[in-house]
């Protein structure tokens, strides 16, 4: 079976990482045997936009649905304000293939220094699993001032009742996001999750959330996460709050396994994962629908300073195309890419300046590629 992925190089460093993921890939299909894979590479991003005006068309949408799954760069351009990309590209991705699971990896790989005083890759070994369609990303929300009394009235309703706030038109100015939780969107999620850990041989889930203080969302999130729980008798959960995950992620990393946390919680707490295991440059991420199209990446931005230089780090790039190949079911190929980072990582001889080294862009993807062809 031939895969067809769809690559979009995106802006800044993103068409420099993404050419040495293909280029690892490319090494992957020449050595082994079964793995073939058909590329065709889309043009949104940064300048395709200010060109055309054009984000990502439907037409666009139509032809990617028709792959297996999407290899994507990075996204961001100081030239469009923030936001634009994103929520036109990124975000519209997303929901278009509704890639409810985000996941990702951390893990520190060999001789790369961990922040964390002691602590080596047999402590920080462990996958975070992040609903990726809801919570305070489904953009219901706004900015009231200088509006009618109309237009004020559920702004009124809602803050004047709990905050006995006085909200006058034209002076006072208030901004709201209001985050959803769905039983169903929960509970596909934490499947999800209980599924990964179940395969695993340390049988441990944490759920996280901040029920606590945001009780009326994630005691949904808690009840769900407890009654699906009860199909899987074998593994071993609890619950934490998002702010004591920050603690305990730094204090004792060894203790996780699988994690599992609605969206905005699981996108702060996973750039804390990348730095403990050695930064932005050596974390990719997921954005996975198990049943259609999914979309893998380096977790990092688009680093539009260092675009051009051959400096940045492709690592989180070429384990994005790792993951890809996993999910798709090409696990022998998925293995070979995984050790080819091992190998190259242990000998120490190429490293980018981010893990204390000089080797460019193309050093490392070369060093990678190279020992993927030696197997």
């Amino acid at each position: 079976m031939t895969q067809k992925i769809a690559v979009l190089p995106g802006d800044g460093i993103g068409p420099e990482v993404i050419q040495e993921g293909v280029k690892v890939l490319e090494a992957t299909e020449d050595a082994v045997d079964g793995f073939k894979m058909d590329l065709e590479e889309f043009p949104y991003g940064a300048n395709h936009y200010l060109e055309t005006e054009e984000l990502l068309p439907e037409e666009g949408l139509e032809e990617i649905s028709k792959k297996d799954a999407v290899y994507l760069g990075a996204l961001g351009d100081p030239r469009i304000p923030t936001g634009v990309l994103e929520q036109g590209i990124l975000l519209k991705l997303r929901f278009y293939f509704d890639q409810y699971i985000n996941l990702r990896p951390v893990k520190l790989y060999p001789t790369i220094p961990c922040p964390l005083a002691g602590k080596g890759p047999e402590d920080v070994n462990f996958d975070v699993v992040r609903e990726n369609t809801e919570d305070f990303y489904v953009a219901i929300g706004g900015r009231a001032k200088g509006k009618t009394e109309e237009q004020l009235e559920i702004s009124r309703s809602i803050f004047e009742a709990k905050f006995d706030l006085d909200i006058e038109v034209d002076k006072d100015e208030i901004a709201y996001q209001i985050g959803v939780i769905s039983r169903k969107g929960a509970e596909r999620a934490i499947r999800f999750a209980f599924d990964l850990a179940n395969s695993k041989e340390q049988k441990r889930l944490v759920s996280v959330d901040k029920a606590n203080v945001l009780s009326h969302s994630y005691s949904l999130w808690r009840e769900v996460f407890e009654e699906v729980g009860e199909d899987f008798p074998d593994v071993e959960t609890e619950f934490s709050f998002v702010d004591a995950i920050t603690m305990w992620f730094v204090k004792s990393p060894e203790w996780y396994e699988t994690l599992v946390t609605p969206n905005m919680f699981g996108d702060i707490i996973t750039d804390l994962g990348a730095m403990i295991q050695g930064g932005l440059g050596l974390a990719p991420g997921g954005n996975i629908n198990p049943e259609g199209v999914s979309m893998f990446e380096p977790i990092h931005g688009s680093a539009p300073k260092h675009a051009g230089n051959n400096v940045a780090n492709p690592l989180a790039t070429i384990l994005a195309g790792q993951m890809m190949l996993d999910q798709l079911g090409e696990e022998k190929a998925a293995e070979r890419i995984d050790q080819a980072v091992v190998d190259v990582l242990e000998e120490g001889e190429v490293r980018t300046k981010d893990i204390g080294g000089s080797s460019s862009t193309s050093e490392m993807g070369d060093a990678v590629a190279e020992k993927v062809r030696e197997g």
